[in-house]
C-alpha cells in the first residue's frame, strides 16, 4: 500500500497538479510567461502608436490583465490612469480587435483620494476614495446620477466592495471640463465620473462584460493584485 501511495504522489507531481482554489488569474507565472504577457502589451503599444498619449506602463499592465480575465465577453478595454492629473485626459477606451482608441476623456476620482492627483485609495465603504485594479462592467440603470454602469471589482481586498459601495460609472456636472478652471476637475464619492456629454456613449460602448483597469503607480496594489503577472515589478 505504501508503494502505491508513493507511486500516485509521483504521478500527481509529474502531471503538474495544483490546488483547485488557484485560478488562471492569480496563479504566479514563471518568469518567461510573465515576460511574454507583458511583451504582448509592449508590442500593441507600438502598433497603436500610443507614445505621448497613453502611459506605457499603465497600458502594458492593463493589456496583461485583460488577457488573463477569462470572464470578459467583448473585446473592449478601458484604462483609467491615475498617474495623470484630473485636468488631463486619463480615461481611454480601446477596441482590442481593431487596435484603436475609441474614447479619451477626463474622469473624476474620489474626493478623499486627493486634490488634482489621486494618490490614496480604499476598498472601504464610506471612505469616499477610488479603488484601483481590474473590474468587469455589468448592467446599466437610471440612478440619482442618471444613466449609470455597474462595476464588478474582481480583486479581493482591493476593489471587491465596489458594488456594496455603489462605485459605478456615471456622468456628472462636476466632471465637465469647464470645472477645470478652478484648478482641478470636480471629485466624486469614489466613482469614475465622466463629463455628461460623454457618459452615455462611453457607457453604452463598455457595458456588459468588458474589462476596466484603474491604474496608479502604487506599490501596495502591485504587491496584492491577484490579476497582474506576479513578476511585473521585477521586469
Amino acid at each position: 500500500m505504501q508503494k502505491v501511495i508513493i507511486f500516485l504522489c509521483l504521478i500527481l507531481l509529474a502531471s503538474g497538479y495544483s490546488s483547485p482554489h488557484k485560478t488562471e488569474a492569480n496563479r504566479p507565472l514563471p518568469i518567461a510567461d510573465s515576460i511574454s504577457e507583458l511583451a504582448r502589451g509592449e508590442q500593441l503599444f507600438e502598433e497603436m502608436q500610443l507614445g505621448g498619449i497613453v502611459n506605457f506602463i499603465a497600458f502594458r499592465e492593463a493589456v496583461a490583465g485583460y488577457h488573463r480575465i477569462k470572464q470578459k465577453s467583448k473585446p473592449i478595454m478601458t484604462l483609467i490612469d491615475f498617474t495623470k492629473p484630473s485636468t488631463e485626459k486619463r480615461l481611454f477606451v480601446f477596441d482590442m480587435e481593431k487596435k484603436a482608441i475609441i474614447f479619451s476623456s477626463v474622469v473624476s476620482h474620489g474626493r478623499n483620494s486627493g486634490a488634482n492627483y489621486a494618490t490614496s485609495f480604499s476598498n472601504e465603504n464610506g471612505s469616499y476614495k477610488s479603488s484601483l485594479g481590474f473590474y468587469l462592467t455589468e448592467n446599466t440603470y437610471q440612478g440619482k446620477n442618471g444613466y449609470s454602469l455597474v462595476l464588478n471589482g474582481l480583486e479581493q481586498g482591493i476593489n471587491d466592495h465596489a458594488k456594496e459601495r455603489a462605485i459605478v460609472m456615471h456622468g456628472a456636472a462636476y466632471a465637465n471640463p469647464s470645472t477645470i478652471a478652478s484648478g482641478r476637475l470636480g471629485r466624486s464619492l469614489g466613482c469614475p465620473a465622466l463629463p455628461q456629454a460623454l457618459a452615455k456613449p462611453v457607457i453604452d460602448t463598455i457595458k456588459k462584460g468588458s474589462v476596466l483597469f484603474i491604474y496608479a503607480n502604487n506599490a501596495e496594489y502591485m504587491a496584492k493584485s491577484s490579476i497582474l503577472p506576479r513578476r511585473t515589478n521585477n521586469i
